[in-house]
């Protein structure tokens, strides 16, 4: 069968179509009805250009305006929070003097798939982003009014958050994990606690990634432990992470944390599940 077919005459395209007004504007009109044309596409050409002006200004209007509504429908406290958050991540993500796209995805991906955040949630927090690009505070008074105003539970999802987002460099830079294990213990992270959390990620960057390692050295970097750990180690590291995560605990800061409280809560016992049907 032939596959290919033959195409006919084609009409005159876009351009063939302005130059046939053009003739018919002179022939019927002379010099006066090329001007009149003219006029006419310059005319029509603005009143569409304002028409998007004017769109994009209602648009704009109308994402401020639900913006606005969706923090008044918050706690002050859920809405400082947030701001720390997205504030310390921009200022950590831009101490080398760049920040990458990755970097803002990070932060975008936990706020759109594991808050679930809408439109107009995402909005908000790119004007946060975008506001926290050109302020001039200080990380560490930042990170000082989080400890002041923070619980323990909403300081291992900030630093849970840095650590996943210093790794979208590969490799990672040593003065990175300092710094972010830094961070942890300035927030009151027990070293216990932060190695619990460096445990999710100590095999990235490695060939093949983190699917290399063991489910059941994932489950011990989970609980924070290292091989060898003892039944009753095991189970008081179990104790200590259900405590620190439980839902309960982040209920002033929205349904949103609550879900991210839930998740680390399936991890943690996904992992003391797995450690205790497997044993040592």
């Amino acid at each position: 069968m032939n596959i290919y077919r033959v195409q006919g005459p084609r009409g005159p395209g876009c351009g063939g179509c302005l130059i046939i007004l053009l003739l018919f504007a002179l022939l019927t009109g002379g010099t006066r009805g090329l001007v009149n044309l003219f006029g006419a596409l310059v005319f029509s050409g603005a009143l569409g250009f304002l028409l998007l002006v004017g769109l994009f200004y209602l648009w704009g209007y109308w994402i401020s305006q639900q913006i606005d509504n969706y923090q008044k429908s918050q706690t002050e406290s859920h809405n400082r929070f947030v701001e720390l958050l997205v504030g310390i991540l921009m200022k950590i993500a831009a101490q080398d003097g760049e920040v990458t796209k990755e970097e803002i995805q990070t932060i975008n991906n936990f706020f759109r798939y594991h808050l679930g955040y809408s439109q107009v949630q995402m909005a908000w927090v790119k004007e946060m982003i975008k506001a926290a690009r050109q302020s001039t505070t200080p990380l560490e008074a930042l990170l000082a009014e989080f400890r002041h105003s923070s619980t323990i539970n909403t300081r291992l999802i900030l630093v849970e958050l840095i650590y996943q987002m210093i790794h979208t460099r590969q490799p990672v830079a040593e003065q990175a994990l300092r710094q972010a294990r830094d961070i942890a213990r300035f927030l009151g992270l027990s070293e216990y606690e932060l190695r619990s959390i460096e445990g999710k990620y100590q095999f990235y960057g490695q060939s093949g990634g983190s699917s290399r390692i063991s489910e059941r050295e994932r489950a011990l970097a989970v609980l924070g432990l290292a091989e060898g750990a003892s039944e009753e180690e095991i189970k008081q590291a179990y104790r200590a992470l259900s405590m620190q995560y439980h839902p309960d605990k982040v209920q002033h800061l929205g349904a949103e944390f609550q879900r991210v409280a839930e998740a680390k809560m399936k991890e943690i016992n996904a992992a003391y599940d797995y450690l205790k049907k497997h044993g040592n």
